[in-house]
């Protein structure tokens, strides 16, 4: 899907969020909201606290860096809440690489979210837009990018005013509700809405009597009353008002501290035509290439970011125009990997890394599989393979690393298989899909926030390591023991770890338990099924995979 989005949007300071995309309380998330969010029917959804994949304007640029590897072509928002500070936030923002800006202000936003996130939150956009135009306006950004302001827009003063105080473009959503007959009835939260607007009870939809019409002659209706505006104040476009602060009067009786400076210097150059991202169009544009050299491995640095990204998307374009592009690519690596290897992988690529990755391997695998592994005596030692955040928001696809990951593994994982020999604190959290074996030590925190899918642990590791709030510990039945033993095979053959092959050569039952949410609202069967479809589809188009004998010695080590 991100191939094909022509504009892709991030929140900050709460950040492309692993939780479940938007607060909905457990009774409005029916069948059609889990299965288009990748979460689990009657389950609350949530909007977890920016902790988790943003931790400096770095990991930002990393994530437009991926963005824009997987979609040259789009545009790149990130969204800031109206408050103090922001425009210093902007100019980081700037400087990462994004394309749009939006200043978000108090008003508006969902009407499902709690009142704690909905009362006493952020300040006016007019304060927030003017502030980050002015900061990037002084560091010499302010034409790399576009602003755009949002935050209970109305009525055409509103649009000119935003437009002096900076803005490029304008977000429109209460008003847009209002024009297709919503109420402010204020009970988007209960499922009840009176007139089918914010509800997923089919008889509440049929009183809907909305037209796209509607919001035409709304905004046509703005349009006009935007151009009287113009004409009045002698200008032809919005674009001339730009931090013409001039254009504005106080109110009698303010504090002239309140008074905003006027200063020729707050107008701003021509917006710049966007850059071509030469970087992440390389593996767009050396495609063919790519799949000649798929049978030889390459050397990879710490300075290879998305590696494979710009392959899934050029795939992915490729098949939605019914082009050549069904070739299953398998590709090898040696070395150290850069920031978010395998990143957007699709169906049909295989990434081997003999070594080790950095941070946010896997992140939003969508159907590809990667193996990382760095010899017997790594897989022994109990190694550090992979970085922080991995597997992050992936739906499907495959991961195998013989040796252990960083904090948050599999955060927010909603269909994808790993394994892996060892994680560190926050494991599997907020993860409502796929399934997840750890082979070894496990960090504090294990499971928090974990609605949906499974996770399984060694025996010995489980104590005092999960979080007894949203997971439980159950024991393995015989048809979790079989598919459990054809994971861990697969496991063996794409990385020879002697860790997976000594579980399975001791005789008995595997030691294995299942983490599973403590109101798990799926089943077993239906958390395996896509997994064990993936499997064997794999088994039966790819051979299998060259490695290294495993001795005797390794089983038993």
């Amino acid at each position: 899907m991100a191939a094909a989005i022509p504009a892709k949007a991030a929140k900050i300071p709460r950040p492309i969020e692993p939780g479940e995309g938007g607060q909905l309380p457990a009774k409005k998330v029916s069948e059609y909201i889990a299965r288009i969010r990748h979460a689990t029917p009657g389950t609350p959804l949530i909007s977890p606290p920016p902790h988790h994949d943003i931790y400096s304007i770095e990991d930002l640029a990393q994530l437009i860096h991926d963005l824009r590897a997987v979609n040259p072509r789009a545009r790149v928002g990130v969204k800031l809440v109206s408050g103090a500070g922001v425009g210093i936030i902007a100019a980081g923002v700037a400087k990462a690489g994004a394309d749009v800006i939006t200043i978000s202000g108090h008003n508006g936003g969902t009407g499902s979210s709690p009142l704690t996130s909905i009362k006493n939150t952020g300040l006016p956009w007019e304060i927030g837009l003017r502030e980050a135009h002015d900061t990037l306006v002084r560091a010499g950004l302010r034409s790399r990018l576009s602003l755009r302001v949002d935050g209970g827009l109305k009525f055409a003063r509103d649009i000119v005013l935003a437009a002096i105080l900076g803005a490029d473009e304008f977000g429109f959503g209460t008003a847009s509700l209002l024009a297709i007959g919503c109420v402010m009835a204020r009970q988007c939260h209960l499922n009840t809405c009176p007139v089918g607007i914010a509800t997923q009870d089919e008889k509440l939809r049929t009183r809907f009597t909305g037209k796209p019409e509607m919001v035409i002659a709304y905004f046509r209706s703005l349009a006009e009353e935007v151009r009287n505006r113009l004409a009045q104040l002698g200008v032809r476009s919005l674009s001339e008002l730009t931090g013409w602060y001039d254009r504005l009067s106080t109110r009698s009786g303010m504090d002239p501290l309140l008074i905003v400076p006027i200063s020729s210097s707050n107008r701003v150059a021509p917006q710049q035509e966007p850059a071509l991202h030469v970087g992440a169009l390389e593996e767009s544009l050396h495609f063919h290439t790519a799949l000649r050299l798929q049978n030889e491995s390459q050397p990879i640095q710490n300075s290879d970011r998305s590696v494979g990204t710009g392959l899934s998307g050029e795939l992915m374009r490729r098949r939605r125009n019914c082009l050549p592009g069904d070739e299953e690519v398998k590709q090898n690596f040696h070395g150290s990997a850069g920031q978010s290897f395998g990143a957007f992988l699709v169906d049909g690529v295989t990434l081997k890394l003999k070594g080790e990755a950095n941070d946010y391997v896997g992140k939003g695998l969508s159907g590809g599989t990667i193996a990382i592994a760095a010899g017997l005596a790594a897989s022994r030692r109990g190694d550090v393979l992979a970085g922080n955040t991995v597997l992050y928001g992936a739906t499907s696809g495959q991961l195998f690393i013989a040796g252990r990951a960083g904090e948050r593994f599999a955060v927010r994982n909603s269909g994808a298989l790993a394994v892996v020999e060892g994680v560190g604190q926050h494991g599997c959290e907020y993860m409502t899909g796929g399934v997840a074996i750890i082979l070894g030590p496990l960090g504090l925190n294990f499971g928090s926030g974990m609605t949906g899918g499974l996770a399984y642990v060694l025996r010995a590791e489980a104590d005092d390591v999960l979080h007894r709030d949203f997971v439980t510990l159950v024991e393995i039945d015989s048809d979790e023991e079989c598919w459990l033993r054809l994971t861990l095979e697969e496991h063996v053959h794409l990385t020879a770890s002697p860790r997976a092959a000594r579980l399975l050569s001791r005789r008995g039952s595997l030691q294995l338990m299942r983490v599973q949410p403590v109101h798990f609202q799926g089943t077993v069967e239906a958390t395996w099924s896509p997994i064990l479809a993936q499997l064997k589809r794999r088994q039966t188009i790819l051979p299998a995979p060259l490695s290294a004998p495993i001795s005797q010695a390794a089983f038993h080590a």
